[in-house]
């Protein structure tokens, strides 16, 4: 198989210092920058660029390479209740098996690699002694990641009626009004109005008249 894997970019490691010797183990200590769109898109994710830092166990074991690793980074995103930032340290651990493309699921070599097509869609392989972590780094971190974040537990929210986050004025609320008496309140505001204009009116003419007599 021709290797498809850039072995400079950072979430590409090489395991051909184990060789395919099973027992054999290697211990790596990375930090990277976190690739792009790592989270849950639009809720909450660790920015593109930040670092994630990355201790990882490789074993050599019969079908290939058994990769057990923590990832550690900053997530942001957003109070699903008051739209406030919110921080978060993700501390996610991982374990997934990469394996040879020339082995079956006992180790063995295949007699004619590709037969078991359908059976490989789920399984993650070695390229030329080359794995790639990215897919399995974004599962972790989307499954140690919290579908409503909030900026504290009894976030109270947004009041409904002025926007105002609750937690910063306790006791904030606004008098209920009976839609009923409102009504009558425009009601008797309008009488008011055409009262006066009324009156206006009537100082008006009776100006008029003051104005001939003279």
């Amino acid at each position: 198989m021709s290797t498809r894997l850039d072995h400079r970019n950072p979430l590409v490691f090489d395991t051909h210092e184990l060789g395919r010797r099973p027992g054999a183990m290697q211990r790596l200590t990375r930090t990277i920058d976190a690739p792009r769109d790592l989270g849950v898109e639009g809720v909450i994710g660790v920015p593109e660029g930040a670092p994630v830092e990355l201790e990882l166990r490789l074993e050599s074991v019969m079908e290939g390479v058994l990769v057990t690793g923590t990832a550690r980074a900053l997530a942001k995103g957003e109070c699903v209740r008051c739209l406030e930032p919110v921080g978060l340290e993700v501390d996610t651990d991982f374990q997934e098996m990469f394996s040879y493309p020339d082995a079956d699921d006992r180790g063995r070599v295949k007699a004619e690699p590709g037969d078991d097509a359908e059976d490989d869609e789920d399984r993650l392989f070695l390229e030329d002694g080359l794995f790639d972590l990215e897919p399995v780094l974004r599962d972790a971190v989307v499954l140690a990641l919290p579908m409503q974040p909030v900026c504290q537990e009894d976030c109270e929210g947004l009041c409904s009626e002025c926007g105002v986050r609750l937690s910063d004025e306790p006791g904030h609320h606004h008098d209920a009004v009976d839609i009923r008496w409102a009504a009558l309140q425009g009601l008797a505001e309008s009488i008011q109005d055409g009262e006066k204009d009324e009156m206006s009116g009537a100082e008006a003419e009776a100006g008029v008249d003051e104005k001939q007599e003279k």
